[in-house]
């Protein structure tokens, strides 16, 4: 399957915080949700792929190039919205519709617009008379109206109502589905990912701890409650986090099925992203 992203070791440190070898492919096509607690190192894993911030080691490549070389093939096919991106507070939507004409071959005023519409936005109002909604809604219809090969996007639903949010996640559905985009989607609200990302990648602490399908992680993994007596007879090949609650324990197990088989247990409850993040986080080894 061909890559539209290809990231490979990418290293970057702080005084701080460090990226340590960070390693994913997004595929043509598909969307990647990207989770992690605040401060895991996704806005800097995603401003490292854009070349925004410097002095890191690695590799990245979009369509095959590295993202250093400046290329126009890279600008002209990257649609882009990110969580501290802001417009100047004194220009209008037109004003934004004018100046992306000269800046991207492909930009097409008349989507641009369509998305002003559906998105409510007055075309003629300064952006400083805009809610954070509703500049938000704007970052996404620029990104969006220069038909991208590759949409990267950071928390691009925050600030939004759910109404909201789902137009905007039912929006990038009929992209994927109409333009042949793919999508990197970093965002705290993992529900909607469960529906609508193809493939999970988990970072956490600057280090990438899973990178699956979003069918693999939901249909094979499973969390197992259970009271510590029974805990002690699970081994601990068998599970790969444990947290222990007021009256039970909650075990991640990764294979539902072997793990039934195994330990004769009838129920093992589904789990969500939410549930896989604390899991991972807080759990115990």
């Amino acid at each position: 399957m061909e890559n539209v992203l290809e990231i490979k070791n990418l290293c970057k440190k702080y005084d701080n915080f460090a990226l340590k070898n960070i390693s994913f492919n997004l595929p043509k096509g598909m969307i990647m949700g990207f989770i992690g607690e605040n401060g895991a190192g996704k806005t800097t894993t995603i401003k490292a792929i854009l070349d925004i911030i410097k002095s890191y080691s690695g590799e990245v490549k979009i369509f095959g190039l590295d993202n250093r070389q400046n290329d126009k093939k890279i600008k002209e096919n990257i649609g882009v919205v990110l969580d501290d991106m802001f417009f100047p507070e004194i220009l209008t939507p037109n004003d934004i519709n004018n100046t992306m004409q000269g800046i991207y071959k492909n930009w097409d005023s008349k989507m641009f617009y369509n998305y002003l519409k559906e998105f409510s936005l007055l075309p003629n109002k300064q952006i400083k008379t805009f809610s954070k909604g509703m500049r938000k809604k704007l970052e996404i219809a620029t990104a969006l109206s220069h038909h991208p090969k590759l949409l990267i996007l950071d928390e691009p639903t925050s600030g939004l109502d759910p109404v909201a949010r789902d137009e905007v996640i039912q929006i990038f559905q009929s992209i994927l589905e109409k333009d042949e985009c793919s999508i990197l989607l970093s965002s705290h609200i993992t529900a909607d990912l469960e529906h609508i990302a193809d493939y999970i990648t988990f970072i956490h602490n600057g280090e990438i701890i899973l990178s699956k399908t979003t069918n693999e992680l939901l249909d094979e993994y499973g969390i197992v409650k259970c009271t510590e007596k029974e805990f002690k007879k699970i081994k601990k090949e068998d599970y790969v986090k444990y947290k222990k609650a007021k009256y039970e324990y909650e075990v991640l197990v990764e294979n539902k099925k072997e793990f039934k088989k195994k330990y004769n247990i009838a129920v093992i409850d589904k789990i969500t992203l939410d549930d896989l993040m604390v899991l991972m986080i807080k759990g115990e080894e």
